[in-house]
């Protein structure tokens, strides 16, 4: 139960911390829990969007999921995106890209990668919700996000020399974390789950590939990236498979 409750402080804005101390063993040890928090979350955003879905234009159904995300997340994964933009639009080497990650002022690279991220969301948000049997894949893109995280900390190093709580993650909070994930995929009994599952791990191994290449490994920011790039993925995964049910050939 702790490291539970040190996986929602870590990832969320619940105030639990009270109750358990959330210290970088303790947060590398909750990491297998982290896609139930995002099952968590994504149950909360299917319920915001049933209550006001019939009342307001699905525009800003989508616009009010987006805010809601942020405000229950602290925005640490936007943050994470736009830290990461900045360091590998303008680092010229390994060293200046981590240089630049670490300064949390936002850059232009940054700024336009927070911008398109909002845009797009709002857009595929609105997009889903006018389609029907959209609470499964809301309830599931918030999990296949978090799983995302442990795909990159089971594969790849710390990039930078100093210890880090992401040194304490590894295959077994992978495959915990799998573990977790698999029972809501399988009560979705959808194979759009599954592909956005699909699009999720493809996604994630190349921008993995491209932090090896460019950093020697992930931080902190990378992994708040991804987080952002897999949603989007995964959020596309299940529009592009509604819309080919809705359009057979």
């Amino acid at each position: 139960m702790k490291s539970l409750l040190a996986a929602f402080a870590f990832l969320t804005r619940f105030p639990v911390g009270k109750f358990v101390a959330c210290d970088a063993s303790g947060v590398a040890l909750s990491a297998g829990w982290f896609p139930l928090v995002g099952n968590f979350l994504g149950l909360v955003y299917s319920l915001a969007a049933a209550l006001v879905k019939d009342h307001l234009p699905v525009g800003v159904v989508a616009v009010l999921l987006v805010i809601l995300d942020a405000l229950l997340t602290g925005a640490l994964h936007a943050d994470g995106l736009a830290d990461t933009a900045d360091g590998f639009g303008g680092g010229k080497d390994r060293e200046d890209t981590l240089r630049i990650m670490r300064d949390h002022s936002i850059g232009s690279y940054g700024g336009v990668a927070l911008a398109l991220l909002v845009a797009l969301k709002v857009t595929a948000y609105a997009a889903l919700l006018s389609r029907g049997n959209w609470i499964p894949a809301v309830i599931l893109i918030p999990a296949l996000g978090r799983w995302s995280m442990l795909l990159l900390t089971a594969a790849l190093p710390y990039a930078r020399p100093s210890e880090s709580v992401i040194d304490g993650m590894g295959k077994r909070s992978l495959l915990w974390g799998t573990a977790v994930i698999l029972p809501a995929l399988a009560v979705a009994a959808s194979l759009r789950a599954w592909i956005a599952l699909g699009a999720v791990a493809a996604v994630s191994v190349i921008f993995g590939l491209y932090c090896r290449r460019r950093i020697g490994g992930i931080t902190g920011d990378t992994l708040g990236a991804n987080l952002q790039l897999s949603e989007s993925a995964a959020l596309l995964a299940f529009l592009w498979t509604a819309h080919a049910q809705l359009n057979p050939q």
